[in-house]
């Protein structure tokens, strides 16, 4: 794997866990982010090559009127399925991972340390090593289970039960903690979640 020539740090967390409000503390205090899921967007745009591969792959079904990928149906359609989770993972992962490549290798020309924003770092990691991305740190923001659904019921307007779902389809909070370097505790609120992501920024200032 080659070494970046600037530190990386992956930024992740669970569904409503509070990693969008991390990020934005870092972008606030001028760090470059690498966002996955806006990536994730880019490239199922209309007229990219992943956006073909899916519509071929799922049906026009997954449309909107203006023929853009509708990403909440065609989520709901892949859900509870693997083997079309799978399908959907060959088709946009490669695109987003040539992209994060191009972006680190952009940004660690000027930049100390750079963060990468990727919800589903931890389940990722064997790709980014495949990709030769190497990860210095990954900084985990954790909140217990229990405050984790009372957020997301909040946030989305989920039912209980689709929201126990929700969190059930990702790597539980507690195994991730297992892999992460720095674990940001996000139980208390968005002012004192602030004040510690400031805490952690400030060696590299």
């Amino acid at each position: 794997m080659k070494q970046n020539s600037c530190k990386v740090i992956g930024i992740t967390g669970g569904i409503a866990s509070g990693k969008s409000t991390v990020t934005e503390v870092l972008i606030k205090e001028g760090f470059k982010i690498i966002d996955a899921d806006k990536i994730a967007r880019k490239v199922v745009e209309i007229g990219k090559p992943a956006y073909t591969e899916i519509v071929n792959t799922f049906g026009v079904e997954i449309l909107e009127s203006d023929l853009n990928i509708n990403r909440r149906r065609l989520g709901q359609l892949v859900f509870n399925d693997s083997n079309l989770i799978d399908k959907l993972n060959k088709i946009i992962h490669p695109k987003i991972f040539e992209e994060i490549v191009h972006l680190i290798d952009n940004y660690c020309k000027s930049q100390r340390v750079i963060f990468i924003d990727v919800p589903l770092l931890i389940e990722e990691l064997d790709n980014f090593k495949l990709y030769d991305v190497n990860i210095d740190e990954i900084w985990l923001v954790y909140i217990d289970r229990e405050e984790q659904l009372k957020r997301l019921i909040k946030r989305d307007k989920y039912d209980c039960e689709e929201a126990i779902a929700r969190i059930n389809s990702q790597m539980s909070l507690e195994k991730k903690r297992e892999y992460a370097t720095v674990i940001i505790d996000n139980n208390n609120g968005i002012d004192e979640l602030i004040i510690k992501v400031k805490k952690l920024i400030e060696p590299f200032k």
